[in-house]
């Protein structure tokens, strides 16, 4: 895919986002574009970089590193993948925000490892709004105690929630999963707990993410639709 295509993609993208926006009554502006970058080569990332997409979406801390390393930070980079806790010493050195805070000891972890680098960590927790066996993320109701339990951390910032919708072939059977993402977070701002900013919602990728704006999305996450396919293999280490 050539860098051209994929600035046609990115506006492409964009003009989606704001379409989706207006039906809502909201601003294109208020929803940021993440180049989801799992198995992606290089050049074709530093394209998307090149063409202004706002976040760039990991999936697996080892390989940030070697891609921030090489690339810089013109954009925020977002862990998107599951954390193990041995790899929090490295999250925190590396990432602007973590997506996929799902338990309270992958909190605490990230919360010493934070304080030791004398750094202000935000995070999204994970919730498996759908309930699904094969998805990550806390149940939802155990949302409101475990955002206070965290928000007493004193190196972790939550800035809101994040959740995977199963695909369906509609786009639109994932609507209630975003609606129910979004009231969750709205419920869990009006406590006021003190520290806790719940102003994202990461949700929405390639096949639905304009029913996620619709119902709210601040990121949404997308490979597909501006990468292309991604290889049936994949080798790369977590």
């Amino acid at each position: 895919m050539t860098e051209h295509t994929i600035r046609e993609n990115v506006e492409d993208i964009r003009r989606r986002i704001a379409a989706a926006a207006a039906r809502a009554g909201r601003r294109d502006a208020d929803v940021r574009l993440m180049a989801v970058t799992k198995t992606v080569d290089d050049q074709r990332i530093l394209a998307a970089i090149a063409a202004g997409v706002d976040i760039v979406g990991e999936n697996y801390v080892q390989e940030a590193k070697r891609k921030i390393e090489l690339m810089g930070r013109p954009r925020e980079w977002h862990l998107i993948g599951h954390l193990q806790t041995n790899k929090a010493k490295y999250a925190v050195k590396l990432f602007d925000m973590i997506h996929s805070v799902d338990r309270m000891d992958v909190a605490l972890e990230l919360n010493r490892r934070a304080a030791k680098e004398d750094r202000l960590i935000k995070i999204l927790i994970e919730v498996n709004i759908s309930g699904e066996a094969t998805k990550r993320g806390s149940d939802a109701t155990e949302m409101p105690g475990l955002v206070k339990e965290v928000s007493r951390l004193e190196h972790l910032s939550v800035q809101g929630l994040m959740t995977m919708a199963p695909w369906f072939d509609d786009p639109e059977e994932a609507r209630p999963c975003f609606a129910a993402l979004r009231s969750l977070r709205d419920r869990i701002a009006e406590a006021g707990i003190p520290g806790v900013t719940m102003r994202e919602l990461s949700m929405g990728m390639s096949g639905d993410f304009e029913i996620a704006v619709e119902e709210g999305a601040t990121i949404v996450r997308i490979g597909r639709s501006l990468f292309g396919e991604r290889p049936v293999k994949e080798e790369i280490p977590p």
